[in-house]
């Protein structure tokens, strides 16, 4: 039975909430750099540049898009594995605090700082499928 009170569910419920975090900081970029009347418009010309800042947050966005399945699915796993491993609570804050720390340090262009961080995610994400494994 997966344990809702877990921190590693605890780490994914506020994983979920800071998506929407990093969805609404792409939409504010958006139209802020777009203008609301192509916003709300049909976008048939497509996507007029918003900027540096503003871009960095659209890839920022999708970058999240891209590891939070990843995330998310080895949350279940390993909760449905009912393992115990204490290295999944720790992927878990390491994805978390990582994906906290990624959209600013994004935002603001500081380079290797951003890879690193992204890489501490990842790592996290490896943590919690190895805490699926018997033994671990």
């Amino acid at each position: 039975m997966i344990d809702l009170g877990s921190p590693e569910m605890t780490m994914l419920w506020l994983s979920a909430a800071l998506g929407i975090v990093y969805l609404l900081a792409a939409i504010l970029a958006s139209v802020a750099g777009r203008g609301m009347p192509w916003a709300i418009g049909p976008r048939d010309e497509g996507w007029p540049a918003i900027g540096k800042i503003g871009a960095r947050i659209e890839r920022a966005w999708r970058n999240f898009m891209e590891t939070f399945p990843l995330f998310a699915a080895a949350i279940l796993v390993e909760a449905s594995a009912g393992h115990g491993s204490a290295l999944a609570p720790i992927g878990a804050q390491l994805y978390f605090w990582s994906r906290v720390a990624f959209l600013p340090i994004y935002a603001f262009g500081l380079p290797v700082i951003r890879t690193l961080v992204w890489t501490i995610s990842l790592a996290g994400i490896v943590l919690i499928l190895a805490a699926c494994l018997p033994g671990l």
